[in-house]
């Protein structure tokens, strides 16, 4: 499925201590980037995982630990699956996919969220990490992930469309698609 292992090819793989220098190099990079909103994962960082090392390795247990239904709501989440878009030592974005949906993630979220670091935009890592998470949602029980995205965001609306999505209708400001995780 998913796992630890570190090729040449970008892959997901779970939140790792391993990649503490590019995943805060990622994080200044979204904090500075004036052409979006900075991602609530970036939000979502304990402030004293960006400076000691023993709480990075808190944070990334804390992540993993999110997978679990008491964990996440003991934090107000639904379960989630978060994984990394590496290559090599390198964090390229990240994703999460939400276990089951709530109301207010059946209007914006919706099961799978990704965000790619500034960097590594435009080089088709969004695409290909939509892909290497739909079966992963899959085995999660999830037979049709719905996935949202602003309406101005045309370069999503081409991930998800390019993943098989098809459009479902509007939510406010987002579009909402559901996207089969079997090809």
């Amino acid at each position: 499925m998913w796992g630890e292992h570190y090729g040449r090819m970008p892959e997901l793989i779970n939140p790792t201590t391993r990649l503490r220098t590019s995943f805060l190099a990622a994080v200044t990079e979204f904090r500075a980037d004036r052409d979006y909103p900075v991602p609530w994962f970036v939000t979502d960082v304990d402030p004293q995982a960006l400076h000691a090392p023993s709480a990075f390795a808190a944070y990334v247990t804390r992540v993993l630990g999110e997978r679990e239904e008491a964990a996440a709501q003991a934090i107000g989440f639904v379960p989630m699956t978060t994984l990394w878009w590496a290559e090599g030592e390198r964090l390229l974005g990240r994703l999460a996919i939400r276990h089951r949906l709530i109301p207010a993630l059946e209007k914006a979220g919706g099961h799978i969220g990704y965000d790619v670091r500034p960097s590594a935009r435009w080089q088709g890592h969004a695409t290909a990490m939509l892909a290497a998470a739909l079966p992963i949602a899959r085995s999660l029980g999830i037979a049709e992930a719905l996935l949202t995205c602003d309406d101005t965001n045309t370069a999503s609306q081409r991930v998800i469309e390019a993943n098989g999505g098809r459009f479902v209708d509007m939510a406010g400001q987002k579009r909402r698609y559901w996207v089969p995780t079997r090809s």
